[in-house]
């Protein structure tokens, strides 16, 4: 089957060099994986604290794997597969090529060892960037290597975030990093922004790369709104706290309410007993009143917006300002890999939770191929966060751009914006 649809038709996807460079966007992606697992030891590596956290080896290796299979199987003529048994173990969840290793039970493989997936990285790396380099990619070819690469960015985000829910449930305290020295940026008053209603055009609409579930582009009505000028702050939500918010279930979703009792919930993830300190992959430090508020769930952010006496933003509401923006702020790239307080943007620090729920746009149409179980099959019980965070790549962000995570989650940098009717 072809695979000419797998992506948008695109000259400059944002992973790309100013000069248009596959080989030279795959080895600086590639590297900056290595360069974030670099501070681990391979005892880091290997461990799996609860279900949706996958081991560091394994994010390694199945970025690798989804150049094998889907790139180097069908594209490169007398290409010998490094494992014949990696395709099972690393593959995520795509039932057309194989029978996926359970994912909660991807921290029981201490083999293969974390020195033979650096191996493996390695043989899978010569091997693409051969094929790059022997003649000019079809665009078919061109389409998929980018998919890959903005895969494996994805990636590169779901790793920071799981060693730290690996390195705080460690009694040690354990660090990613040596500590820098914290800069405080203190906040001004929340402000309200307006925007006027009327017809507006939501989805990708442009060149470039963008993922199946951001197009396509179609109208849609909103009605008068306006939008906070800064994410909910660390001293904001421990007002809601104190002021009962955990234990008035009127604030609550039935569900969200429920999971509160089942899992005790009483503060953000990370945040100590006392709620004085928090865990971050620099270790616990004294919590910043200033900084936004991360790691709560879609249940918390919604109780806390009713509390607030506000309500969370439709993700076509947050697309339709964040369109008149550029995309600026805290990210990967910063290096700080925490929330930074004092900023007014629309884009990084947390990702921010709206009260949209993850489904197609009208006349959605999945990526063609084996590929197409990418987003599509996810469309279900899921809620949309926007904006990218802390250690998001920037050059993968956009206004259009939509993660999803299920309404419990916490252990993203997720975050929250406040919205009111006008």
């Amino acid at each position: 089957m072809t695979t000419e649809s797998i992506v948008a038709p695109s000259t400059t996807p944002a992973t790309l060099t100013p000069d248009g460079s596959l080989c030279a966007a795959f080895e600086r992606i590639r590297n900056t994986t290595r360069a974030l697992s670099a501070p681990l030891h391979a005892e880091d590596m290997v461990v799996q604290t609860m279900p949706d956290v996958s081991p560091t080896k394994w994010h390694l290796a199945h970025t690798t794997w989804f150049f094998e299979e889907f790139i180097l199987r069908e594209h490169a003529p007398g290409y010998r597969e490094f494992h014949p048994q990696y395709g099972e173990l690393f593959n995520s969840y795509y039932q057309a090529v194989g029978q996926p290793f359970p994912r909660h039970e991807r921290g029981l493989l201490s083999r293969p060892t974390v020195a033979d997936i650096f191996d493996y990285r390695r043989h899978v790396d010569v091997h693409m960037l051969e094929l790059l380099d022997a003649r000019p990619p079809s665009a078919d070819l061109a389409a998929l290597v980018v998919l890959g690469l903005e895969h494996e960015q994805q990636h590169q985000e779901l790793l920071l975030t799981d060693i730290k829910h690996v390195l705080s449930r460690n009694p040690l305290r354990p660090v990613y990093r040596d500590r820098r020295a914290p800069v405080h940026h203190p906040n001004g008053t929340l402000r309200f922004e307006s925007f006027a209603g009327g017809l507006r055009r939501v989805g990708f609409d442009g060149d470039g790369f963008h993922f199946d579930n951001e197009g396509p582009c179609h109208a849609q009505y909103l009605n008068p709104y306006s939008l906070a000028d800064r994410l909910i702050s660390n001293g904001e939500y421990l007002q809601f706290i104190s002021d009962g918010g955990y234990k008035n279930p009127a604030l609550w979703l039935a569900d969200g309410w429920a999971l509160r009792q089942a899992q005790s919930w009483h503060s953000p993830l990370y945040w100590s007993a006392d709620l004085t300190r928090e865990f971050t992959l620099e270790g616990e430090r004294a919590l910043d009143l200033d900084e936004p508020v991360c790691h709560v769930s879609y249940y918390e952010a919604d109780a806390f917006a009713r509390w607030a006496g506000a309500r969370l933003p439709t993700e076509a509401e947050w697309e339709s300002a964040a369109a008149l923006s550029v995309v600026t702020g805290n990210f990967m790239e910063s290096g700080e890999l925490h929330p930074r307080a004092g900023l007014s943007q629309l884009f990084g620090d947390t990702w921010e939770w709206t009260a949209s729920a993850y489904l197609p746009y009208p006349g959605y149409v999945p990526y063609t191929g084996r590929i197409g179980e990418y987003n599509g099959k996810f469309m279900i019980n899921q809620m949309v966060l926007r904006g990218g965070s802390c250690a998001s790549a920037q050059t993968q962000l956009r206004a259009s751009y939509r993660n999803f995570f299920p309404p419990h989650a916490r252990w993203q940098f997720s975050g929250l914006r406040l919205a009111k009717d006008v």
